[in-house]
């Protein structure tokens, strides 16, 4: 943001123009006539400097008593790749320059970068200019919101797609609401190289009653503290039966049947056991029949694999516990494995259901915190998240502080926004202000993944959308 720079507003209103002020050559300070007010996010081209732009980020009106007879705006100096290089040293001042609206060509060579593919969307209001994706940043924590009927999951969707079309890097989708179980398919026509790029990506789609494609885990290869929060057991108030459950759960009881796993505890002849037996009966755990493997295939085989998309449809299970076993099981997997360094992006779509700040059950501590361990240290051993949710303020402030970029939809509580200005604090306030009226599809994204801070009008999906809105019944 600009110092404190000051330019006389009544100069400006006299010559029609506005005048840019800069310190340092990197800030700016800008006044004018209201008739040239410019909005957060514009961009201005100083005369005769084809090599600088300058970014808006806020903007106030000035003049008497409020009477809003002029504006000024702050910002940053941005150089534009393309362009001839600037004779000016680049931290030189300038001193009254002439700005005006830049053209859409210059914006386009700050933005769109070379390859049409990784556009996202265009710069809102510039149908002519797609901000394109920085598919290297995508090595950072990723934050993605928007309220419902804000066009959050179809944008997220884009995402997924640019990156699968775009890049090389593996994704694991943990989708509650079976969203993205139609990632592999084509959405009715679509330029032959986009149908082409989608058919040689392989996108593995698992299911919890899918014969084919089965969504399971093995309790055996969960770790103690894993079990125990299934089994909603304190290795201290429970000391008799934890105990039980390290020594008798192994990996014998992969050959043991779901049926006869009670029985087989009660054989033993063991108090302990006994007890055990009688907490699987009594929360109905053997029961979970499409959420277990036991001897058969895991979800963590196929994600050792590195698909190219992952996607788990944990909407199909009943139970929110199966959901946030199958979730733990599958975290825990991929940190036991962190020393492999191989690089995935992790999707957690309605994070607010996977982390939020106060869990009510273990099961629900254990996956909250291993997500607060993968966003704390996952990124050097190459594992980075992108969560999804309706309302920030539900989600662990642990891990929303750890996220570098971000990409905001229409939202219109107070608090949220309050909440990712004091977190995300690269992001012009400008900018954030406006999420309040965005339409549905418009978005901002900022930070590494972005060139710029930009609002964008997300472009259309290529795969089809795995779950809508129940339309009105109408006559």
């Amino acid at each position: 943001m600009a110092g404190n720079v000051d330019l006389d507003p009544s100069t400006a209103r006299s010559s029609g123009l506005t005048h840019l002020e800069s310190p340092d050559g990197r800030s700016f300070v800008a006044h004018g006539p209201v008739a040239e007010r410019p909005v957060p996010g514009d961009y201005l081209e100083i005369e005769g400097e084809d090599g600088l732009l300058a970014f808006v980020e806020d903007v106030v009106d000035v003049g008497g008593a409020g009477d809003g007879t002029g504006f000024s705006a702050s910002g940053t100096l941005v150089p534009v790749g393309g362009a001839a290089r600037s004779s000016r040293p680049a931290d030189a001042p300038w001193h009254d320059a002439v700005v005006r609206p830049t053209r859409p060509d210059a914006v386009q060579r700050l933005l769109s970068g070379s390859d049409p593919e990784l556009h996202l969307g265009h710069l809102t209001g510039q149908d002519d200019v797609g901000v394109a994706l920085v598919p290297n940043r995508l090595n950072r924590h990723t934050f993605w919101c928007g309220q419902s009927g804000s066009g959050k999951t179809y944008a997220l969707g884009v995402l997924l797609e640019r990156i699968l079309l775009t890049t090389r890097l593996p994704m694991l989708v943990l989708d509650p609401n079976s969203d993205f179980v139609r990632l592999h398919e084509q959405a009715g026509e679509v330029e032959p190289g986009q149908a082409r790029a989608l058919r040689e990506r392989e996108v593995v789609v698992l299911r919890p009653n899918d014969p084919d494609s089965p969504l399971r885990v093995r309790f055996t290869d969960m770790n103690a503290r894993a079990k125990a929060a299934v089994l909603r057991l304190d290795p201290v108030v429970d000391r008799a039966e934890y105990n039980a459950l390290l020594r008798l759960f192994d990996s014998d009881f992969n050959a043991v049947e779901a049926e006869k796993i009670v029985p087989h505890l009660r054989s033993l002849g063991d108090p302990d056991a006994e007890a055990l037996a009688q907490r699987l009966e009594n929360l109905g755990v053997v029961e979970w029949s499409t959420t277990w493997a036991f001897g058969g295939a895991s979800a963590t085989d196929v994600i050792a694999r590195r698909p190219a998309a992952t996607v788990l449809d944990l909407g199909g299970y009943d139970r929110h516990e199966e959901q946030l076993t199958v979730a733990l099981a599958v975290l825990d997997d991929l940190w036991e494995r962190r020393a492999e360094r191989r690089p995935l992006l992790i999707v957690v779509d309605e994070a607010h259901n996977l982390c939020p700040p106060d869990p009510e059950t273990p099961l629900g501590v254990a996956v909250r915190d291993r997500l607060i361990q993968i966003a704390a240290e996952g990124r050097k051993y190459g594992l980075w998240l992108l969560l999804s949710t309706q309302r920030p303020s539900k989600v662990h402030a642990g891990i929303v502080s750890q996220c570098d970029n971000l990409t905001l939809m229409r939202m219109n509580s107070r608090d949220d926004l309050a909440q990712l200005a004091s977190v995300f604090g690269f992001v012009p306030q400008g900018l954030l202000a406006q999420a309040a009226r965005f339409r549905q599809g418009e978005a901002l994204l900022a930070g590494g993944f972005v060139p710029m801070p930009s609002v964008v009008r997300v472009r259309s999906r290529i795969t089809p959308q795995g779950g809508t809105d129940v339309p009105v019944p109408m006559p």
